[in-house]
């Protein structure tokens, strides 16, 4: 029976609180720029929900510049390498720097045929290539923020990226609600509020990567070359989880819009209760990684095993709170009988999915903090391809309906654990020292 407590509780919960906090910005960001925008009129809220869904997936998919940094620091941290952990603060910062120039530049130039892709057309197509093209110039912060986050991580100073998170959403509100009433810019005002509060944000965390002891701030092939094998790895595995609920949401659109509407509160549900997850993830990657700088595979596999405890132990939670609000937390999003039957078919499997869900987690935060990042890649990829899509497109054919797409993501879940758990319990994944892969 597992203990109750535990030694690595208290480290544990210290590095997941302001974890939490600092993920937990972004989404009450992105609800506080739709609640400005949204006053404007429906054609500026359409257009600020396709120019969200891009640049969120842009940044999504370059999120490796936080995994990756924060894995390689704290190893190197945990093993006295401390002037190398800066040169790796300064790669990151180099790396972050060429990407978000690269993915500025190809957001203002193909702006328009990306809108149209995204179904945008008329008054919301102009004012979203607007929107893009202002907001474009903020990628590179953002992308120098993720890496700055990275690095505070693995350095084990959680509190300051909170802060300056924090700091800079707060400025973003005063900017935009100057901007677009007070001004009266309207959308692009919005877009001016949101690049500047970047700005700022970016060149706080630029402060703290070069305030790192280094022994060198140039850029190193070598370790750039490991940080891009560390962020092919996790843009695949990223990209595979994102794929899957396309398909998911692309095969319910063709069921039905009742079962496609419930899907949408559930899986924002699911986004939403997984921040504090991934919060303890991060705590894993910390922990795991310093463990095994300093040559101490025992310490890393003895605080996963516990990282795993308190992730089940917060799913089943979790599980059991949506249970008991099967008839209530549905009806908080829609009072449409067709949606709130659908919701009613999925939400046990809803349920299902989170002790699960939770293991999982916690296992891509051990992983992750061991730079066992091509383990993950090919698992979510097995995951993905091999079992939730055939499910999926079976749920179509058969008429399933979304039992079927729900019972794929449960089926998505079970596959990464199994293989997941099963490296984790193998122990290969445990290389000592600072140079790992």
């Amino acid at each position: 029976m597992a203990r109750l407590r535990s030694r690595h509780d208290r480290e544990i919960v210290r590095l997941a609180v302001p974890a939490l906090g600092a993920l937990a910005a972004e989404p009450l960001y992105l609800l506080t720029d739709t609640a400005i925008v949204g006053h404007l009129g429906t054609a500026e809220l359409a257009a600020l929900a396709l120019a969200a869904t891009l640049l969120s997936a842009l940044v999504t998919l370059c999120n490796f510049l936080t995994y990756g940094t924060t894995a390689r620091v704290a190893r190197l941290l945990g093993a006295g390498q401390d002037d190398a952990a800066g040169r790796i603060a300064a790669q990151s910062l180099w790396l972050a720097l060429a990407l978000g120039v690269l993915l500025a530049l190809v957001v203002v130039v193909f702006a328009e045929p990306l809108v149209a892709l995204l179904g945008g057309d008329g008054r919301t197509a102009d004012l979203c290539v607007t929107y893009l093209r202002i907001s474009a110039l903020g990628v590179p912060f953002a992308l120098i923020a993720l890496a700055g986050q990275g690095y505070l991580r693995g350095a084990d100073r959680l509190t300051r990226p909170l802060v300056i998170v924090i700091a800079g959403n707060a400025v973003n509100v005063v900017l935009e609600v100057l901007f677009v009433y007070g001004f009266d810019w309207g959308l692009p005002g919005s877009a001016w509020g949101t690049v500047i509060a970047q700005a700022g944000m970016g060149a706080a965390f630029v402060a703290e990567l070069l305030r790192a002891p280094a022994d060198t701030r140039r850029p190193v092939w070598a370790e750039l070359r490991r940080l891009l094998r560390v962020g092919s790895d996790i843009v695949v595995r990223t990209g595979a989880l994102l794929g899957s609920f396309t398909v998911a949401s692309a095969v319910l659109a063709r069921i039905g819009e009742p079962s496609l509407a419930a899907h949408q509160i559930a899986f924002q549900l699911f986004v939403f209760l997984a921040l504090v997850l991934d919060a303890l993830a991060i705590a894993g990657q910390v922990m795991v990684g310093r463990a095994l700088g300093r040559g101490d595979p025992g310490e890393a596999r003895e605080a996963g095993w516990r990282l795993i405890v308190l992730s089940v132990a917060v799913g089943l939670g979790f599980a059991g709170a949506l249970l008991l609000g099967s008839d209530v937390i549905p009806r908080a999003f829609t009072g449409d009988d067709a949606v709130l039957e659908r919701a009613d078919v999925l939400w046990p499997l809803f349920a299902l999915l989170q002790p699960a869900g939770a293991a999982v987690f916690a296992l891509d935060g051990i992983l992750i903090g061991a730079e066992d990042t091509r383990f993950i890649k090919w698992s979510m990829v097995f995951a993905a391809g091999g079992v939730f899509v055939p499910i999926c497109l079976l749920s179509l054919r058969l008429d399933w309906g979304v039992a079927g797409v729900w019972c794929g993501l449960n089926a998505l879940m079970i596959a990464r654990l199994v293989t997941m758990g099963a490296r984790f319990a193998g122990g290969r994944w445990a290389l000592v020292g600072a140079p790992a892969r």
